[in-house]
């Protein structure tokens, strides 16, 4: 006789049905298939496959987190199996691509520039996951990691498309690579495009825009690609020094309008 306590569910404490969401995983999943695919490609030394395999999971990571919003499939599950996936394909996976592609002829400093980059996206993902729920969903702390290694991997792109190989062994990448673990653990707020839902009216204008850009990704892909993630990055502090000269600017108006002056807002009673 069949025993029908190997038919009924699993329930975890509480009477909850234990199990996970596959089609948001699934995602993850992808992800961090092509995350360890760059890392070997870039072990192999194709450099532009590698670059190519992280734009690709930054395209899954985006969709496994909106899909599971759309579903109703999000679980705590779901939240540290995907920073775990974004270390390896956003962390790692860049890290290794730009050593091996630029940063080797700089020694220690080249492998230090690496790992300062893997330690600040790691910083950076723990950050989120403890303050996700206290900090306003309209902005990020700190440069996300996809974004950071969308543009390293855009740039090794960018320099294969002119053939300016030889080129990527600059110091400028080495700077480069040291400002980009620099923002992701900084205070600098980015826009985060949560509030872009596209299953909601949106105005005609946004749709033509998108578009155009659309046109542009397909005619140019490698320099469009550079230019878009670059935008991003730089964003963050144009968007700071914005912010605090309108703070600044409200904050006088308040002196001024009660009574006092210039001189006073800045020296202080």
């Amino acid at each position: 006789m069949i025993d029908r306590e190997l038919n009924r569910p699993r329930k975890g404490h509480g009477g909850r049905k234990r199990g996970i969401y596959l089609l948001p995983n699934l995602l993850t999943t992808g992800s961090l298939f092509c995350g360890f695919y760059s890392i070997v490609a870039s072990i192999e030394g194709n450099y532009e496959l590698a670059a190519i395999a992280i734009l690709v999971a930054g395209l899954l990571d985006g969709l496994d987190g909106r899909v599971a919003r759309l579903t109703g499939t999000s679980s705590r599950f779901g939240v540290e199996y995907d920073s775990l996936s974004d270390l390896v394909s956003f962390g790692i996976a860049p890290a290794l691509l730009i050593y091996t592609w630029a940063l080797k002829p700089f020694g220690r400093y080249g492998w230090l520039a690496a790992f300062l980059f893997v330690v600040a996206g790691a910083l950076r993902l723990a950050r989120f996951n403890v303050q996700a729920s206290t900090v306003e969903s309209r902005r990020f702390t700190g440069l996300p990691i996809p974004a950071a290694a969308a543009l390293v991997a855009s740039t090794v792109l960018l320099f294969h498309y002119f053939g300016q190989e030889a080129m990527a062994k600059h110091i400028t990448i080495l700077v480069l690579v040291y400002l980009l673990a620099f923002l992701m653990i900084s205070n600098i707020r980015y826009y985060s495009f949560k509030e872009l839902n596209l299953s909601k009216r949106m105005p005609f204008g946004l749709l033509v825009a998108l578009i155009f850009l659309l046109i542009l990704i397909a005619a140019e892909p490698p320099l469009m690609l550079f230019l878009l993630t670059f935008a991003y990055v730089i964003s963050g502090p144009v968007l700071t020094l914005w912010d605090s000269r309108k703070t600044r600017i409200r904050a006088r108006q308040r002196v001024e309008e009660k009574g006092g002056t210039h001189k006073e807002y800045r020296e202080g009673p």
